[in-house]
């Protein structure tokens, strides 16, 4: 036998289908289809200054869950998890990061992709834009830059100037050139095919292996977006057997 062989440990989980054998041995290989996954889930913040921050909604929670699903079938799971996620459930995975801005996710992605991964899912909302410069109005109508790490409110109404951030979904594929990488759509504005064609044109432009369409655009449930098809999946639980056959596919 093997030195490096570990006898298969069995988990089980209420979880719809996660009763599963796991078998890896002490140098990390993995055998019978198991992956080494990335989640990112929540939201980044950007800041005005030392105390305000531009976020999102986002909870963390469809992203933890997933997580907690992929541990529960014998992926090894790394989860990058927002600092103001407001979810607190359960982290049994083997590894959880936090992160903060934009530019740290990046940078926590960067870091990690030296190491063999097998999937990521990008689940996290990224906060589309950052702050750049920020002027006062003077009583005479003139705009003067301000920076502090407080501004205060006695100096009046403020104009802020918004950039956009670098879209991290983006630069996964060059991060991980040999890995399943499924990005998500979430629209609020829209119809169910607008945001399908939505998530099939990230597909593309991202060379991603598919993407999730949801939101008040989509509707109930989610869309399992590939580049020829979508399928709906009524739940979460649905949602995320569908993930993981996609990438063991």
């Amino acid at each position: 036998m093997d030195a490096n062989w570990t006898a298969p440990v069995f988990k089980s989980s209420n979880h719809p289908g996660a009763l599963i054998g796991i078998l890896w041995n002490l140098q990390g290989k993995r055998y019978f289809g198991l992956m080494r996954c990335i989640v990112t889930a929540g939201p980044t913040y950007e800041p005005l200054d030392q105390v305000r921050r531009l976020t999102n909604f986002s909870s963390g929670r469809l992203g933890s869950e997933l997580a907690n699903f992929l541990i529960a079938r014998g992926h090894k799971v790394t989860l990058l998890i927002g600092e103001q996620a407001t979810y607190k459930g359960e982290r049994p995975m083997q590894t959880v990061q936090t992160f903060t801005t934009t530019k740290d996710l990046r940078d926590r992605l960067r870091a990690i992709s030296a190491e063999q991964v097998d999937a990521v899912f990008h689940a996290a909302a990224v906060s589309d834009f950052g702050f750049a410069k920020v002027w006062v109005r003077s009583e005479e109508g003139e705009l003067k830059e301000i920076k502090s790490g407080k501004i205060s409110t006695r100096q009046g109404t403020l104009l802020a100037e918004l950039t956009p951030t670098p879209k991290i979904i983006a630069e996964l594929r060059g991060l991980f050139p040999e890995g399943k990488l499924i990005g998500w759509k979430f629209e609020v504005d829209g119809s169910r095919p607008g945001v399908i064609r939505l998530a099939q044109k990230q597909i593309s432009e991202c060379s991603t292996n598919g993407s999730v369409a949801n939101g008040p655009a989509y509707g109930a449930g989610f869309g399992l977006v590939t580049a020829t098809e979508c399928a709906h999946l009524a739940d979460a639980p649905a949602l995320f057997i569908a993930l993981e056959q996609l990438i063991l596919g």
